[in-house]
């Protein structure tokens, strides 16, 4: 070896000196000396501190859970009071922390690694419910869950803010994780069969409390968990402040199952041919051919804070809104969702069904049938327009463009910033974090103008999604949220300028998907003092229809009505072709006009309405429907 090389391969040990190639395997048995050492002295310490070991195994429920309430409750002063004020929701957290801590003792037998999953599991939760809450001001539930491997996609709105405290709890966490690890307890070497059959009796306990009504409504009852239904969203957080965090995650579980969508008993072909049993007289013909474009603009967290006359908030912001509505029709409809979950408005603006007839699923999306869904799109191909679905963001966010190229789309247009990866034809801008409405609104004319045929265009806008920290002052979140809704009607206002100018017969259709998501305790909403019992207006969304060609609107209902009714709004603007469903819906617009349980929870189930919706999107689309029969029976094929 020439001195060069020696000199290269040189390493300096920890006195400063060096150390030669041939000295590295010393210094490698050296180190692995040191770690077969100290696992030896583990090994003492499992027996020498026996007593100690087993203390620490017999209070790591109650620590854990404490360090996960301290956590969400953003300090030990908040949860003693609570712990005082609902000690019997704190021994149910310790009881059911016990039940799965003992299931994984019994899995791994060792200590450390049982503390380190149930630690890690615990204060993820507890984590994700403060940064939700901060973000959005709605708690954590475990559906949540389901967004996790959109984690990406879900840090560009969330407000994460790693504050003193919370390293220091997790540090916490981490020491006791430490300490465990150190002194090494263990059970004893129990037999294989012993050791499963505790496993599986955790485990029957844990699901039995989810899915079991008979096991845990007593258990519910017993410990004061609040199990009252939760409707809304405002509910829901009153719960979360009589449960706190764990005990509210298995009750909301518990909730969720029981709520579950199963197949309606009823579901048969004879009762759908039943309820869909009217003659159809009305065939539609285009007001004598005129086939005009139609555009439903569903924007993101557009909502009209006028309706609050304790906010004081300026006619100016919402100037392009109201001229709009003056040249066109306006009025109040009942969104399906507040603050989040936007797909349950696309949902129901997408296929004229309510997400209640599902149970009311945050996500409906994910309930779907895997086939060709009858979506209103495909009505619009049947009557022979094209049809396209604009979204400035991640295709693969609530798995957009997967499920939604089953509903009738022949273009979907999406912008991902973080993979750089685009489907627009326009150049894109940016207003605030996201897409800016004029690029949305260039797109849009854009997509009219070089297509041939009339043309039906679902856009779902980004731009007024949180976070609204940036602006003159990144603090003043509601003002940020004001200058953005001014800047959408100023973009709003030039598009249906450029439309009237165009030859092109054209309809818009104009709302905001919901109310927007604000921080949980500083947010405008607490200055309102909105409960579950008086939110209801927080789910009341104004809207438009606009046209360049004088549109008659005389079809349009005077009073508020459900968004999944807009399709069948619009078809009767258009004059377009009916079928025994159409008019079905059209008489249920008539006679049921709010049908939604976060708004109104006192309506009745519709048994009617949660049949046909089950039919069309999950069963097998027995009622008439746009999509030809061999299409469907093919996609059915592919499940």
């Amino acid at each position: 070896m020439s001195e060069e090389t020696k000199v290269m391969d040189d390493i300096t040990d920890n006195s400063g000196g060096t150390v030669t190639t041939e000295d590295k395997p010393k210094k490698i048995n050296k180190f692995f000396n040191v770690i077969k050492e100290y696992n030896q002295k583990r090994g003492e310490n499992t027996s020498k501190f026996r007593k100690l070991n087993l203390a620490l195994l017999i209070i790591f429920p109650i620590f854990i859970v404490a360090m996960a309430e301290i956590n969400q409750f953003k300090g030990i002063g908040a949860f003693l009071a609570f712990a005082i004020d609902r000690p019997s929701v704190i021994l149910f957290n310790y009881l059911a922390a016990g039940i799965i801590f003992i299931m994984l003792l019994a899995a791994f037998r060792k200590g450390w690694i049982a503390v380190t999953v149930q630690s890690i599991v615990y204060m993820a939760l507890s984590i994700t419910e403060l940064f939700k809450y901060n973000t959005n001001g709605n708690h954590l539930i475990l559906s949540d869950m389901k967004l996790f491997k959109s984690v990406k996609s879900l840090k560009s709105f969330a407000y994460i803010k790693i504050t003193p405290m919370l390293i220091i709890y997790c540090l916490i966490v981490v020491a006791f994780i430490a300490l465990v690890f150190h002194l090494n307890p263990k059970l004893p070497r129990h037999k294989a069969v012993i050791r499963t059959g505790t496993v599986a009796a955790c485990i029957a306990v844990c699901f039995g409390m989810i899915i079991f009504p008979g096991l845990y409504n007593p258990i519910y009852r017993f410990f004061e968990i609040d199990t009252k239904a939760a409707s809304n969203a405002f509910l829901l957080n009153e719960k979360f402040d009589s449960n706190a965090l764990l005990a509210f995650l298995v009750e909301t579980a518990s909730e969720s199952y029981a709520n579950r969508l199963v197949e309606p008993e009823n579901y048969n072909e004879g009762y759908v041919d039943e309820i869909i049993s009217s003659d159809v007289d009305v065939t539609g013909n285009f007001n004598d051919g005129t086939k005009p474009n139609v555009i439903v603009v569903m924007s993101e967290s557009y909502a009209d804070f006028r309706v609050f006359d304790e906010l004081d908030v300026d006619d100016s912001y919402y100037a392009g809104f109201d001229k709009a509505a003056s040249e066109g029709i306006g009025g109040t409809m009942i969104s399906p969702t507040y603050a989040s979950y936007t797909v349950r408005s696309e949902f129901e603006l997408m296929f004229g069904l309510p997400v209640r007839g599902l149970n009311a699923p945050h996500m409906p999306q994910r309930e779907l049938a895997v086939r060709e869904q009858p979506a209103f799109a495909q009505y619009f191909k049947s009557w022979g327009y094209s049809t396209a679905y604009v979204h400035p963001f991640q295709s693969s966010f609530y798995s957009r463009s997967r499920i939604y190229s089953e509903f009738g789309f022949d273009k979907m247009i999406f912008h991902d910033d973080m993979d750089g990866v685009s489907d627009f034809t326009v150049p894109v801008e940016h207003y605030g974090t996201y897409v800016d409405d004029n690029t949305i609104f260039n797109q849009l004319y854009e997509l009219i103008t070089t297509t041939d045929d009339p043309i039906y265009i679902h856009t779902t806008t980004m731009q007024n999604h949180q976070p609204y920290d940036q602006g003159d002052d990144p603090d003043d979140e509601f003002g940020n949220y004001l200058t953005w809704i001014s800047h959408s009607n100023e973009a709003m206002t030039a598009f249906l300028d450029k439309l009237e100018a165009l030859d092109e017969p054209t309809l818009v259709f104009f709302v905001g998907d919901h109310f927007p998501s604000l921080r949980g305790e500083t947010s405008v909403y607490n200055q309102l003092d909105l409960t579950g019992e008086n939110c209801g207006v927080l789910y009341e969304q104004k809207y438009f229809f606009w046209s360049n060609y004088g549109a008659d609107f005389s079809s349009v209902p005077k009073e508020n009505v459900s968004f999944f009714y807009v399709p069948y709004i619009i078809t009767d603007i258009i004059d377009a072709p009916h079928d025994a469903f159409i008019e079905k819906m059209d008489e249920y617009m008539k006679n049921i006009p709010v049908y939604s349980v976060d708004y109104n929870d006192g309506t009745p189930d519709n048994e009617e309405l949660d049949v046909l919706t089950y039919d069309r999107v999950i069963g097998d689309v027995m009622s008439p429907c746009p999509i030809p029969d061999e299409v469907l029976e093919a996609s059915k094929g592919d499940e």
